[in-house]
């Protein structure tokens, strides 16, 4: 989508216009039905040409602010990063390009998390670095047991 008609007219109704069209109440509902599909796939799924990652990213954020769970997305949002950097789940013995895959992740979520949550996430990446999950690891939703020990829900 190089085009900018993502952001022709008012995006927002347009995004909620999609989700009802698919039989969903809320964008969470339609992303939950979904897990750990990337965010990009899910705007995909919306409208190919006129729906953008970020737009999704958007509004899943404000619905979990206004549902107090912004912790939830935030794990639920690495989630998919990583089914997208390393769909095969993490590496027994990373090699270059896995690690980029795996930093580039980690990054794209901090970057992605809301100001309030940003320290939880630092200390998050750096507790995996220290002691990388098991190989093979692939959360596949927001409630995986590691993710919960490395971000419990507690709203800030």
């Amino acid at each position: 989508m190089t085009d900018g008609s993502a952001w022709r007219g008012n995006w927002r109704v347009r995004l909620y216009e999609r989700v009802r069209e698919r039989g969903f109440a809320s964008l969470t509902a339609f992303a939950e039905a979904r897990p750990a599909i990337p965010l990009h796939a899910l705007a995909e799924e919306l409208g190919e040409d006129d729906v953008a990652g970020v737009q999704v990213l958007s509004g899943l954020l404000a619905e979990a602010e206004r549902r107090h769970q912004v912790t939830r997305l935030v794990r639920d949002v690495l989630v998919r990063l990583l089914s997208q950097s390393i769909p095969d789940g993490w590496p027994a013995v990373p090699d270059d390009q896995s690690r980029f895959e795996i930093a580039k992740a980690l990054a794209m979520w901090t970057s992605f998390t809301p100001e309030t949550h940003k320290e939880r996430v630092r200390q998050a990446r750096a507790a995996l670095r220290t002691a990388p999950p098991p190989p093979g690891w692939r959360p596949l939703g927001p409630d995986d047991e590691l993710l919960l020990t490395l971000l419990p829900d507690e709203e800030v």
